[in-house]
């Protein structure tokens, strides 16, 4: 009887992390698998009850630099040789990373373990993690078509980013919204986005009279989720079925981090997309312009979005709603839906030549 191969994953933080990792991971029930993260984040809660999670004290780099930067330089250091540790001890034949600062120790733990590593690249701009280690992995999978010009030296496949497997079948909504009904949905991420929220709730009144519903994703933390009262209006800090009102939803407002805009495509729904400001390297504006150049969204700057323009062009759309068909259509095109089949038989391939 073989020796089932032995997979490290290193996903941490947010959901557009983890949540790729896991729909992999399921792909791969025959492997034997080990998690790493951080402590206090997502993976905390969505990890231990399917993989062991092996904890490091490792974070990113703060700016300015100072006396805390030396601290989180000591314990970068110590945690390339715990995950080395952590290859040896647990035989691990594959190292598999969806990015963020946990990719580098993970990465450089797999090149001093002489074990081959792939790393995913969820954004369009492929952050300095990815552009600095790229250099030691066996292959680098893509999100975006169009990223491998930004990583010239090494192999890279496009791939798509992993979803759950609730989006890829039909999923129930009970929420209550007449199916003839128009549903917008307003999602800011796992965070919410309280400037967003803001926009929406001085903004919805008249999507509201003309019939729609909005169901409002507001976070936890938006002391003013009370503020907007309507029999069509909505307001949850999470909704557990993404996959089920996405697929309801006639349009969205969201941010555009890679694995929101996945599910969009996915679910072949419409948006306008406000990209986070304050995202490294001003990633989500460029996933946003992927999205908006092939017609299947629309992007407004934070800065320069008022209530008038985000009223106004739902209006247009609600009065015109042949435009959110064909941005739907082109939606659809923007994502590869068995993309964990494919990035599981990459980490394969690899696997049976390392």
């Amino acid at each position: 009887m073989s020796t089932p191969t032995r997979l490290l994953i290193a996903a941490s933080g947010t959901g557009g992390h983890l949540f790729p990792a896991l729909a992999v991971a399921e792909q791969l029930s025959d492997y034997e698998i080990q998690w790493l993260g951080v402590p206090d984040r997502l993976e905390n809660t969505l990890v231990p009850d399917s993989y062991p999670l092996n904890l490091i004290a490792v974070e990113g780099l703060q700016k300015p630099l100072g006396i805390k930067s030396i601290k989180i330089g000591v314990n970068f250091l110590k945690s390339i040789f715990q995950v080395q540790k952590l290859i040896k001890e647990q035989s691990i034949d594959v190292v598999f990373t969806t990015g963020g600062y946990i990719a580098a120790p993970a990465i450089l733990a797999a090149t001093l373990s002489k074990k081959p590593a792939i790393l995913h690249e969820a954004n369009f701009i492929p952050g300095k993690v990815t552009r600095f280690l790229s250099r030691w992995c066996s292959a680098i999978a893509l999100g975006f078509q169009g990223t491998a010009q930004y990583l010239p030296s090494v192999t890279t496949q496009y791939v798509s980013t992993p979803v759950r497997s609730s989006f890829l079948s039909t999923q129930d909504l009970s929420l209550g919204i007449p199916n003839d009904a128009i549903l917008i949905v307003v999602a800011g991420g796992s965070q919410g986005a309280l400037a967003v929220n803001k926009l929406v709730r001085q903004a919805a009144a008249s999507w509201l009279d003309k019939g729609a519903y909005v169901v409002h994703l507001t976070g936890k933390n938006d002391p003013d989720v009370d503020e907007l009262e309507h029999p069509h209006y909505i307001h949850l800090p999470f909704y557990d079925n993404m996959a089920g009102l996405l697929q309801r939803a006639n349009l969205a407002i969201s941010r555009a981090g890679a694995g929101t805009l996945t599910e969009l495509a996915i679910t072949k729904t419409p948006a306008i997309l406000i990209p986070y400001p304050f995202a490294a390297e001003d990633h989500q504006a460029f996933n946003a312009k992927f999205f908006t150049d092939a017609q299947a969204a629309i992007t407004f700057n934070q800065q320069d979005l008022t209530v008038e323009k985000l009223e106004d062009q739902v209006n247009e759309w609600l009065e015109k709603p042949t435009i959110l068909t064909a941005m739907s259509e082109q939606a659809g095109t923007l994502a590869i839906a068995n993309s964990a089949v494919q990035l599981a038989e990459l980490i394969r391939d690899l696997a049976q030549h390392k």
